[in-house]
């Protein structure tokens, strides 16, 4: 099964502004797909890196460019695709192969991991037709349309695919689980402390 792994680089994690500088927000969104990959390759799946643009350094791994916003870029690989296909966000630090295996062992026309919010940040489609709309609660339209497609649906609760990386507050994440590319780069930068209100952040090490 071939699973799509949506990357850019350019000005990427805008909200890490404060903790990150520009190079610094490249080079963990780059340790984020690597975490990515390397799990998908623990698996049976095929990936394939969907960037915005001609990116080196990646193993031999396919890469379809399609310089568009996300949703339009997915679209384009799903009307091409042959059913069952995956797709997967490449920012998830904290993934590992055997989270994405519960992802990809159900049956179910169409398999869902949700990211905090209401995103989507990785499915599997087994049926025709199935296109994306990222934006707002996304998580609830996407298993709408596979209803309507005439879809049985399977949610998978996973910590470890729901927990992406946009905030500050995640890379409190990412130091206390996580285990690849994007721990090390986190690890290297900063570290945790407890706040006025006992609570945990994080700052620079």
């Amino acid at each position: 099964m071939k699973v799509y792994v949506p990357f850019s680089p350019e000005n990427p994690k805008t909200r890490l502004s404060s903790l990150l500088t520009d190079e610094e927000r490249v080079e963990f969104v780059y340790a984020c797909l690597g975490d990515v990959l390397e799990a998908l390759e623990k698996t049976d799946a095929e990936p394939v890196v969907l960037s915005t643009e001609p990116i080196d350094g990646l193993g031999g791994h396919e890469t379809v460019v399609r310089d568009e916003p996300l949703t339009p870029a997915v679209n384009a690989v799903l009307r091409k695709a042959e059913p069952p296909v995956g797709v997967v966000v490449a920012d998830l630090p904290l993934v590992t192969s055997d989270a994405l295996r519960r992802l990809f062992a159900p049956e179910e026309g169409f398999v869902v991991a949700p990211g905090r919010g209401g995103g989507t940040n990785a499915f599997v489609t087994r049926i025709s037709g199935f296109r994306v709309d990222y934006h707002g609660t996304s998580f609830l339209d996407h298993i709408e349309k596979a209803r309507e497609l005439g879809a049985d649906v399977r949610v998978i609760d996973s910590f470890r695919l729901s927990t992406d990386a946009d905030e500050p507050e995640d890379i409190v994440e990412v130091l206390l689980h996580g285990e690849g590319h994007a721990a090390e780069f986190a690890r290297e930068r900063f570290e945790l402390i407890e706040d006025e209100k006992e609570r945990v952040t994080v700052e620079r090490g």
